[in-house]
């Protein structure tokens, strides 16, 4: 299972790909594989991360808790992404939760080894950068539209963007199957609202659903919705 970071494909994927060779060994030599099964939690807010994950396979869901005790999903981190970087390099407690919304394979790499690397290799430095603002830009999207849009716009986009980041199986339902409670927390919703407008959507042809599966049969609908038409 496990495999080194400099004939791993997934790193072309996030900053890693700015490191050297004997850099890349090094991270090889230092990092853990971890297998994260659906549901378990990565990290938890608040906590003190000693280290960055980097996701060879599943998804994760990265969560804020409000004052009122309800997650809002700020992001869904996939195969190739690092999750926990800005906590490291900014050396505080980590501001989101982590959970597995499937089975998981992680790589731990340790803090010192990418605090040492970011000293002496200018360029994984301004990757990490990079990474980090287009994350930043993410959770500014987030705000807009939960301040600007629907509800039924929110919806909308969600299912658009699980079809456009993570596919569609076989028989056309959406690759990545999230609980309707999860769904809530994109949208930032209650999960009564969530079942209810699904229902409607289904009602209107914009989608189909089969237990917690659900397929989009109108996309242009989706988003003129989305758009606000």
């Amino acid at each position: 299972m496990e495999s080194r970071c400099e004939n791993c494909i997934i790193r072309q994927f996030n900053s890693l790909r700015a490191m050297s060779k004997e850099e890349l060994k090094r991270v090889s030599d230092t990092k853990t594989t971890k297998i994260i099964k659906k549901g378990a939690s990565i990290f938890q807010e608040g906590e003190k991360l000693n280290g960055v994950f980097c996701v060879r396979n599943g998804v994760s869901k990265l969560s804020k808790l409000s004052a009122n005790g309800k997650d809002q999903i700020v992001k869904l981190a996939t195969k190739g992404e690092v999750i926990g970087q800005r906590s490291v390099v900014a050396d505080e407690c980590t501001n989101l939760s982590a959970v597995a919304v499937s089975d998981m394979e992680m790589c731990f790499i340790p803090k010192d080894t990418i605090l040492s690397t970011m000293h002496k290799n200018p360029d994984f430095t301004l990757e990490v950068l990079r990474h980090m603002a287009h994350d930043l830009r993410e959770a500014d999207d987030v705000i807009v539209n939960i301040s600007q849009k629907t509800v039924k716009q929110r919806m909308a986009e969600a299912l658009l963007y699980l079809k456009s980041n993570f596919g569609e199986d076989a028989d056309g339902f959406l690759a990545l199957t999230l609980s309707r409670e999860d769904i809530a927390n994109v949208v930032g919703t209650a999960t009564e609202s969530t079942i209810r407008i699904i229902s409607e959507f289904k009602k209107k042809g914009f989608i189909t659903t089969s237990g917690k599966k659900i397929a989009i049969a109108h996309e242009k609908k989706l988003r003129d919705l989305a758009s606000g038409f």
